[in-house]
């Protein structure tokens, strides 16, 4: 029985529909029902928490609570918690774009409202659902609710900025705050409840269709989130809870003073001494939400980039050693077999490699990185392995047609020794497919053989990134034709 299989690349928040943003209601469903004709086994998606400043899903204020955002409106409708009268007008949002802070005033409004109704005339349709939803979840959404509640009451400041006494978490604020922000609290609840409960109905239609998710979790969390600031002693942070060492990558071929996140680095020894129980709860939590998991900067489990909060660039760095096979040992002696994907992209050392291997995991080679050398470069297709996921482009990338409109010089010159100018970007799916890799995914935006102006994200970028959508209609008859026989046609 074969192991080749293939899907698309596409956040929830480019999905197509009338609210605004892509959501887990109908528009995704169809896209299930498209996955499943064009012959695909693989929907990847981004990471789904709330997103911060700059819309980032790889800056969440929690590494485990949904986005609100994403919420269907329409099927709370149907659960009699809105009103069509709520539905009716809705703003006249763009269709290619998310306008993020629109969406989310005019969605947090009708959530409030829907909450009111759930309080008032439908708790007790829900009470058992809910209930466990509470004592399921509780073990994170309690600190969550608080801090986000909290947060709102600060007017939105980085809890390092909050009073001393809540900022350190004193049973005494604690318990202040959690009395007087009461209604809050229970309503962040709420909003939670309904996201899970629409994404897992999702992903259990999905699974039924044949279609698997693939998950997201990035190495780091941000600073200004619910889990540094109920954690804060598996972080390198000093008396007054500011990092001492924010993560990053050094210097190399793309940029000359490297790429400085800022995110607070992990103290591995602590971890250690709680037996990794962070990381545990995060990958189980994660293994229920999806079928497989991405570890995105997976390099950073073996060693990590760490650099003094007070430098300005990625330079000054040094490599620190982590506790990846220690903490992989365990999930693996908790669950066997790990369905993860290893993000190996970059300036990946042999013990990066060795860990992968000693786990039997698969990496991922990106065929807009294979033309940049030789025949050699291990991103070529003839260079591969089985246990890799070959995609045309990721998230990071522009988009393959975007790619070869901007490609110049000897990395053009490769790339014609591979693919004739017309219909280049088939061509290059189509060697995605081809290969001996066991897993292709193909970003949407390829697929639909959309140009740079539909690119998700540009690193090293603070604005302008993530809100691209689709449509429907720029789906053409060829390309499904296309992506459904090509995927035959390789055995995927």
């Amino acid at each position: 029985m074969t192991t080749r299989k293939s899907g698309i690349l596409l956040h929830i928040t480019s999905l197509p529909g009338q609210e605004g943003v892509g959501t887990l209601g109908k528009e995704a469903y169809a896209f299930v029902d498209f996955l499943e004709e064009s012959g695909q086994k693989l929907w990847q998606i981004l990471p789904l928490g709330p997103v911060g400043a700059g819309n980032s899903p790889y800056q969440c204020y929690s590494a485990f609570a949904g986005n609100p955002v994403l919420i269907d409106l329409e099927l709370l409708l149907d659960e009699d918690l809105l009103s069509a009268d709520d539905l009716e007008t809705i703003p006249a949002f763009k269709k290619s774009k998310v306008e993020f802070d629109k969406v989310s005033a005019w969605k947090s409004s009708l959530l409030k409202k829907a909450f009111q109704h759930f309080q008032e005339k439908k708790f007790d349709h829900f009470r058992d659902e809910y209930y466990h939803f509470l004592n399921e979840h509780g073990w994170w959404l309690n600190d969550y609710a608080l801090f986000i509640s909290v947060r709102n009451h600060f007017g939105g400041l980085h809890w390092n900025e909050w009073d001393r006494g809540i900022k350190f978490r004193e049973p005494e604020a604690v318990y202040d705050l959690s009395e007087k922000l009461e209604p809050q609290i229970a309503y962040e609840k709420f909003v939670q409840f309904m996201f899970f409960r629409q994404w897992h109905r999702l992903k259990r239609y999905a699974n039924e269709k044949g279609i698997q998710i693939v998950g997201d979790v990035p190495l780091y969390v941000s600073g200004d989130s619910s889990d540094v600031w109920t954690n804060t002693d598996i972080f390198l942070l000093d008396d007054e809870l500011n990092p001492i060492e924010v993560g990053g990558v050094p210097p190399d071929y793309f940029s000359e003073t490297g790429q400085l996140w800022g995110n607070p680095v992990f103290d591995w020894q602590r971890l250690k001494e709680r037996d990794y129980d962070w990381w545990m709860a995060r990958l189980h939590f994660n293994l229920n939400m999806f079928n497989l998991v991405r570890i995105d900067h997976f390099r950073g489990l073996e060693s990590f980039w760490s650099v003094s909060a007070e430098e300005e660039t990625a330079i000054n760095g040094k490599w620190v050693p982590a506790h990846g096979y220690e903490m992989l040992s365990l999930i693996k002696s908790q669950i066997g077999v790990l369905p993860f994907i290893a993000e190996d992209l970059g300036i990946i050392t042999t013990e990066v490699d060795h860990l992968r291997e000693r786990f039997n995991l698969p990496g991922m080679k990106v065929l807009q990185f294979a033309f940049a050398t030789d025949a050699t470069n291990r991103d070529l297709p003839h260079n591969y392995e089985r246990n890799y996921v070959v995609y045309s482009g990721t998230h990071d990338n522009n988009t393959t047609l975007g790619w070869l409109n901007a490609v110049e010089g000897d990395e053009k010159e490769l790339v014609a020794k591979y693919v004739s100018e017309e219909h280049a970007a088939k061509q290059i799916m189509e060697m995605a497919l081809a290969s001996v890799a066991d897993t292709a995914i193909l970003p949407m935006q390829d697929v639909l053989e959309l140009d740079e102006k539909s690119r998700m994200n540009t690193p090293g970028t603070a604005t302008g990134n993530w809100d691209w959508r689709f449509q429907w209609k720029q789906l053409k008859v060829g390309q499904k034709k296309f992506l459904k026989e090509t995927t035959e046609k390789y055995n995927r």
